[in-house]
């Protein structure tokens, strides 16, 4: 049995620590280059090792406990660990987003300043992704890119609404291509909005910072309260009792 799973782990292992496949593009629409969405995401080093994860929890069960319960428990374990190690985000993807998040109320504000001055969605796209590169100007150039095929801009921002870290945007121009109505007025809440919410979040932020290093402190202070003023008090009363 036990030769069984140390061949078991050691297969594992050996698949776990293969070098991930290059992920290659995908055709998107009009013959172009698929969205982010449709790349590979990046994995993280967990997804990657998942079935040695697994393996080494479905082993614990027949080594700690053994017999029949045992194999039950650990089938149960390995299963358990394989669908909460594939639910993890990796965290070069809670990364990036947490950047997109963080750069999309500028985007948002150079977009509106392109758009107020007179340019087209598409070419105020390119300008504000130009003015400010990072993270939200690369996914947002990503998904537009196809403006400039001549492909339906309905089309497109419908798409960039459907991606769940440019949606905001996404949704306002979209609808207002639809209604007819000022794109430039809609960016321009959109970009007040953002802003907002990014001063609200940035307030909270620092509001919890004190909260947080509450505990810290008082377990950094404890030993020194206990040793200058709960010490010398009790030994005087033990002095005076005795």
């Amino acid at each position: 049995m036990l030769i069984v799973l140390v061949a078991g782990l050691a297969a594992m292992a050996a698949a776990a620590w293969t070098p991930p496949p290059r992920a290659r593009p995908r055709a998107g629409a009009a013959g172009t280059a698929g969205a982010p969405g449709n790349a590979a995401e990046p994995t993280g080093w967990m997804r990657r090792h998942r079935p040695l994860w697994a393996g080494c929890a479905g082993a614990a069960g027949p080594t700690l406990i053994g017999g029949g319960t045992g194999f039950v428990a650990g089938l149960g374990a390995a299963v358990l660990v394989w669908v909460l190690v594939a639910r993890a985000e990796p965290p070069a993807l809670r990364r990036r987003r947490e950047q997109v998040r963080r750069d999309l109320p500028h985007l948002v504000g150079l977009l509106a300043v392109a758009l107020r001055a007179g340019a087209a969605p598409g070419e105020a796209v390119s300008v504000a992704c130009a003015a400010l590169p990072g993270p939200a100007a690369t996914h947002l150039g990503a998904l537009t890119a196809r403006l400039g095929l001549g492909v339906d801009p309905g089309t497109v921002w419908s798409d960039v609404a459907r991606d769940p870290l440019l949606a905001p945007l996404g949704r306002a121009l979209a609808r207002a291509h639809s209604s007819g109505s000022s794109v430039v007025e809609a960016v321009e809440h959109l970009a007040d909005d953002l802003a907002r919410e990014s001063r609200a979040a940035a307030e909270d932020l620092a509001r919890s910072v004190g909260v947080r290093a509450a505990v810290p402190l008082g377990i950094c202070l404890l030993p020194a309260f206990v040793l200058i003023g709960i010490v010398p008090l009790a030994a005087g009363l033990m002095s005076t009792l005795l």
